[in-house]
């Protein structure tokens, strides 16, 4: 995993790749020798930023994975280039509180339309793509194990992740394909801002309480859970399949 011929010459999705996880990890797998990375995000603007970043290898694609249509045109934008791939990271997600009681249907919908629907038909259009004997990792949680407050849409949402990932190992295994998932803790990335409408104080107020609640006593990185992300897509993890890789400084594990 140290050499940077780790993904030489492998063609990469990354969904939802404008920031945080995403891009953090679209920019470890250019620096381990990926040919090229796919990258998909909702905003034109910060996609094409992202992508200006990472240099001509990135390649951005406009896409909401919660519409099938955009998903269909990511297909076609990735076969137009004569291009299959090697690895899906269907990463695209979103991240709002809910409560109990004052939900409603669009609530619902909003975070099971991206979070669910969204990887399953993600993985579904593009599987034709995936080389035999590739690889899928999907973002999951640790929330769908540990029960946090006004985060039930969201967890069980994310539970369903997980649950693909145990589900495709075995749909998947004739083609050789591995499928994992990764279940980041806490981690700072927009989401917190823009999903969970958190401010600088509440995210501070968090980040103390992780100090007793998380033996590693902080926040995540992205580049730790991207880390995390390619380890499972590479050679290093081939016995690996239906996992969930939990990367959260052992908060769940206490």
């Amino acid at each position: 995993m140290n050499s940077a011929q780790s993904f030489h010459n492998k063609v990469i999705l990354v969904t939802g790749a404008s920031s945080g996880i995403g891009f953090a990890s679209a920019q470890a797998f250019l620096a381990q020798g990926a040919r090229r990375v796919y990258m998909t995000g909702r905003d034109a603007s910060k996609l094409a930023t992202a992508v200006a970043t990472l240099g001509e290898n990135a390649i951005g694609v406009v896409a909401d994975v919660a519409d099938l249509a955009q998903i269909e045109y990511l297909k076609t934008a990735i076969t137009e280039r004569g291009d299959t791939l090697d690895i899906i990271f269907a990463n695209a997600g979103v991240a709002h509180h809910n409560i109990m009681g004052t939900s409603s249907e669009a609530d619902f919908n909003t975070i099971f339309d991206i979070n669910v629907k969204g990887v399953f038909f993600t993985v579904q259009t593009l599987l034709p793509l995936l080389n035999h004997g590739g690889n899928i990792v999907l973002n999951a949680s640790v929330a769908s194990s540990k029960g946090l407050p006004n985060l039930s849409l969201y967890s069980a949402s994310k539970a369903a992740v997980r649950s693909f990932a145990r589900s495709w190992a075995n749909d998947l295994k004739g083609q050789q394909i591995r499928v994992n998932a990764i279940s980041p803790g806490v981690t700072r990335t927009p989401i917190m801002e823009n999903g969970l409408q958190m401010n600088e104080e509440q995210i501070a107020q968090f980040a103390a309480y992780l100090v007793d609640a998380a033996p590693a006593g902080r926040m995540a990185q992205t580049d730790e859970i991207a880390a995390a992300v390619l380890f499972l897509a590479s050679s290093a993890a081939s016995y690996i399949n239906g996992i969930e890789l939990s990367v959260d400084g052992g908060f769940t594990q206490i």
